[in-house]
């Protein structure tokens, strides 16, 4: 009995460090889980991320093959910080075959073209440059514009339109071919509204281009285009 009441006190404090060694692996055990749980986390999104360009780029591929024309791709590697200007950096150059004035085409449709060009890179700019026009036909009527950006990503204007021309909301704007520069027939934007003053004899159509512009990352090149042997000092 003595024994007893004299390992009393020991028993307790061996229980309670039993006791609060069980609480830290505890905690331990729920960092290190709590660490692996958001790995797992960073992970799915990642491959969530993966999957959509993975997307993307077959639609971009499906959408080479649809078109009569060559092409190589081409990855986005910087955009311009300039919020006036809609340029891009891409990861090919004149070693790669790239040159001024090429075609840049997305999956839905024309994105713009290259501007300058360096040995492994070279700059694209946007159909929606404030500085960029496009020779465009209705694909309707078969009516001639000419299309110009005005630094707004998602809109194109057609300015000095006759209020006679036939030209209606929901008219798709194909690439007329004119100059040479851009492949005929390759879809540019969609008219969304025709804004005419009372009295007045031409009207502004606006229209909002059919390539995604701000997303993906990757491009096509159209190489068979006029080339042109300016480029970068």
């Amino acid at each position: 009995m003595i024994y007893e009441i004299a390992a009393t006190p020991r028993d307790v404090l061996w229980g309670l460090a039993d006791y609060f060694q069980s609480r830290r692996s505890l905690r331990e055990e729920n960092a290190r889980l709590l660490q692996e749980n958001l790995v797992i986390q960073g992970q799915a999104q990642r491959l969530v991320s993966v999957l959509a360009e993975n997307a993307y780029y077959r639609v971009l591929l499906n959408a080479s093959k649809a078109i009569d024309l060559d092409v190589m791709v081409a990855k986005i590697v910087s955009i311009s910080a300039d919020p006036a200007r809609h340029l891009l950096v891409l990861d090919k150059g004149s070693n790669q075959g790239v040159f001024k004035g090429q075609s840049l085409l997305g999956a839905e449709g024309l994105m713009g073209q290259i501007v300058l060009v360096g040995a492994n890179s070279s700059r694209a700019m946007l159909i929606t440059d404030a500085t960029h026009a496009v020779p465009v036909q209705v694909n309707r009527s078969g009516v001639r514009a000419l299309t110009e950006g005005v630094g707004n990503i998602n809109e194109l204007i057609v300015r000095h339109v006759a209020t006679t021309t036939d030209i209606k909301v929901d008219d798709v704007l194909v690439t007329s071919g004119l100059a040479g520069r851009f492949p005929p027939g390759y879809p540019v934007a969609r008219v969304m509204a025709i804004e005419t003053d009372p009295g007045a004899a031409f009207a502004t159509v606006v229209a909002r281009p059919l390539a995604q512009l701000d997303r993906g990352r990757y491009v096509l090149l159209a190489t068979s285009a006029v080339a042109s042997t300016d480029s970068l000092p």
